[in-house]
């Protein structure tokens, strides 16, 4: 793992080869053809397709997808994210039909939703998305959810309008560690997401998980210190990949993660209770999402 010094504020400047075990596959199959032409006829929008993830041909295999909502500006700067920061745009009060039909249309089996942070609405967009899980409940009842959802500032009220339409799994990200969050996650706070995570279960959420993005300079002890935070959250499922720099002006790789630290990771992980961890260097926050919710 990392030398970088416990001590340090940001990631290191620095630049790192790729090693041969980040390959991204081509997407194949006769389900991934059939959605990308379901896409690209009716130009539906999803993350899998704007955000060129890696894992989109297998995802899309299995019948699972993830949709963005509330704009694609968002009203944080996060370093590692490609998301474009900014003023948003009005709320679309029409979206959650939007999606639920695209959902209808592209016949997917588990949906996961999320959104861009939106601190400039009262609600932070909350009322939106709750009017969104219930859209899809309605048109497609057979379809399982994730919501993958900003801290919402912690504010309870907010968080309890997610939890009473009771998607199958809830999710908000840690994105990293303790010491590296001020630089990855400028406006968040590392105890503000676990508290959300414990809330969220002890509100009623059916089922929490969260991801956790590794080569910014953090060291093994601090992930496994991280884990234990969130076990001790009563977070059921957790994600581990690896960061990839989304351009020039985004914080830098540090290090590259092997595929054996990643599964010791995934050891670890599981020996500590999680239901389950995926652990690896293309796993991304929604993959394989069709599973955690059994």
């Amino acid at each position: 793992m990392s030398t970088a010094s416990t001590t340090a504020a940001t990631p290191v400047q620095t630049h790192v080869g790729k090693p041969k075990w980040i390959r991204v596959k081509l997407p194949t199959g006769k389900n991934y053809t059939q959605l990308r032409g379901l896409v690209d006829q009716y130009k539906l929008n999803t993350i899998c397709t704007s955000g060129s993830c890696p894992n989109m041909g297998e995802c899309w295999g299995e019948g699972t997808a993830t949709f963005m909502i509330l704009g694609n500006t968002c009203t944080r700067s996060c370093g590692f994210c490609g998301v474009k920061t900014g003023r948003p745009d009005q709320v679309d009060w029409e979206e959650p039909e939007k999606v639920a039909q695209s959902i209808k249309i592209m016949g997917i089996k588990h949906a996961v939703i999320t959104s861009v942070d939106r601190d400039d609405l009262k609600d932070m967009g909350s009322i939106l998305w709750a009017e969104t899980v219930q859209a899809i409940r309605r048109l497609n009842p057979n379809t399982t959810l994730e919501t993958l959802i900003p801290d919402f500032q912690g504010i309870h009220k907010h968080l309890d309008r997610i939890v009473a339409v009771a998607p199958e799994v809830i999710s908000h990200n840690m994105e990293t560690v303790k010491r590296l969050t001020r630089a990855v996650r400028i406006q968040a706070r590392y105890e503000r997401s676990l508290e959300v995570l414990g809330y969220l279960k002890e509100a009623g959420a059916n089922r929490t998980k969260t991801g956790l993005m590794l080569g910014l300079g953090e060291t093994r002890e601090e992930v496994i210190e991280t884990l234990h935070d969130l076990r001790a959250h009563e977070v059921d499922v957790v994600t581990l990949g690896q960061y990839l720099q989304p351009s020039k002006k985004h914080l830098p790789v540090v290090e590259y993660i092997t595929p054996e630290q990643f599964k010791e990771y995934e050891t670890i992980g599981l020996e500590l209770g999680f239901r389950h961890v995926e652990s690896g260097a293309l796993v991304r926050s929604s993959y394989k999402a069709q599973k955690h919710i059994l």
